[in-house]
């Protein structure tokens, strides 16, 4: 564990409490958390490529209106393990990590890719009904789709250099 002496009390108060010590301690839960919180991520950014996908017009004769309904699940799914895993993950040395620029660069990409779908279902999912089946879908639903692929491969990327930097 590193302590930054610089870091927020309230990190230090975070990694040195008992989560974040019985997450060091251990020699099973610190890897089985990792392990849960990359198959949160691997079934969110899963269910959202494939959507993305469509999106960007593959599979048309897949209504996407019917896509979205079985896939939304999937990626809550997805984001309600990865998150808590990814808090426990964190809470093991949140000091360092707080200054972590793989770290925070993967926080900011999220947030990047949570206004995407915000602004996406604001705008363009608005008309999905004239383009839900064989019709190309417009080119403002397929940019939000690219940037969508874009942004979280490099959330995942980023998650990855965490360990790095």
């Amino acid at each position: 564990m590193e302590h930054v002496s610089d870091a927020a009390p309230w990190l230090l108060w975070l990694q040195d409490g008992q989560v974040g010590r019985a997450m060091r301690q251990s020699i099973v839960l610190y890897p089985g958390v990792e392990v849960l919180h990359i198959l949160g991520m691997a079934v969110l950014i899963g269910a959202i490529l494939c959507m993305d996908l469509r999106l960007i017009g593959a599979a048309r004769a897949i209504p996407a209106r019917i896509l979205a309904r079985h896939l939304l699940p999937v990626a809550l799914s997805g984001f309600a393990l990865a998150v808590p895993m990814g808090f426990l993950l964190f809470v093991t040395e949140a000091a360092a990590l707080s200054k972590n620029p793989a770290f925070l660069v993967k926080l900011c990409l999220i947030a990047l890719a949570g206004l995407n779908a915000a602004v996406f279902h604001l705008g363009p999912w608005r008309s999905v009904a004239s383009w839900d089946s064989t019709i190309r879908p417009p080119f403002a639903a397929r940019v939000f789709g690219a940037a969508s692929i874009v942004l979280w491969l490099c959330v995942a990327t980023s998650g990855r250099l965490i360990a790095y930097l």
